[in-house]
């Protein structure tokens, strides 16, 4: 395959790959297939910000994971937060377990009652601008006390050097609209301009194969590196390349 693209050639081939993979066959073998089950948005939010959280190593198990919460909060996300009171859960996805899974309810169940819903705790950041602004809001809020310490880790902070691909991810899947039906696109507040890359080992792989990225290291400074490069394909929609980027790594083995 070839690796040296003008940028005029490269935006082309990335733009066929997005036709190819944003499509709603995609959904099979992601964790987007879980909040996929829901239709009103509270239970569409909840769970997707869960199973993202969950979402690194083996895909089928991370999808085995989302499927026991689901059990877990008896198929009614909404509810179960709503009526949330602290217990341990027989749950344990590599080093998320129990005890982060019942701070995760408490936080949740806090944020539904003081902002009524998720989207409202994404927040403008008074200092920090665009998403990664909204992501430091966020884990302010609900990282608050009593938070467990060993917990916050779970919480991506790119203040701090993450890439936030979690995070990242669980805002492309709310926020982004397009025709293609795999995104939910049910937020409104945040412009899918500000949206950024999931960035993981598919992706980082092969932007780096491509030019795309230089930085060695999956950190916030490589997110926003890639961001710059993205925004000159598509100033509106930059994140749409996350399909290209991971179809080809993950898929076709392009790294």
């Amino acid at each position: 395959m070839k690796t040296s693209f003008t940028q005029e050639e490269l935006k082309v081939f990335l733009d066929e790959k997005v036709g190819l993979y944003n499509q709603t066959d995609f959904i099979q073998t992601d964790p987007i297939q879980i909040p996929k089950q829901f239709t009103r948005k509270e239970d569409i939010e909840i769970s997707a910000f869960l199973i993202s959280t969950l979402a690194w190593g083996n895909r089928t198990a991370i999808i085995k994971s989302g499927e026991r919460l689901l059990e877990i909060m008896n198929f009614k996300p909404y509810e179960y937060v709503l009526n949330y009171e602290e217990q341990k859960h027989n749950f344990v996805h590599r080093t998320f377990n129990s005890d982060d899974l019942n701070a995760f309810f408490v936080s949740l169940k806090r944020i539904y009652e003081q902002y009524n819903g998720l989207e409202a705790a994404f927040k403008l950041h008074t200092e920090i601008p665009g998403i990664q602004g909204r992501i430091v809001s966020f884990r302010d809020t609900f990282t608050q006390e009593p938070f467990p310490h060993r917990t916050q880790k779970h919480v991506a902070n790119p203040q701090k050097g993450s890439s936030a691909k979690r995070i990242n991810m669980f805002l492309r899947w709310m926020v982004r609209k397009d025709q293609s039906g795999v995104d939910f696109g049910i937020w409104n507040s945040i412009p899918m301009s500000e949206l950024h890359l999931p960035l993981d080992v598919h992706t980082g792989n092969v932007a780096r194969k491509l030019g795309i990225l230089t930085r060695t290291q999956n950190d916030w400074r490589s997110v926003a590196e890639i961001q710059e490069q993205l925004t000159q394909f598509d100033s509106q929609d930059p994140c749409k390349y996350d399909f290209a980027l991971f179809g080809l790594g993950a898929f076709e083995g392009f790294k």
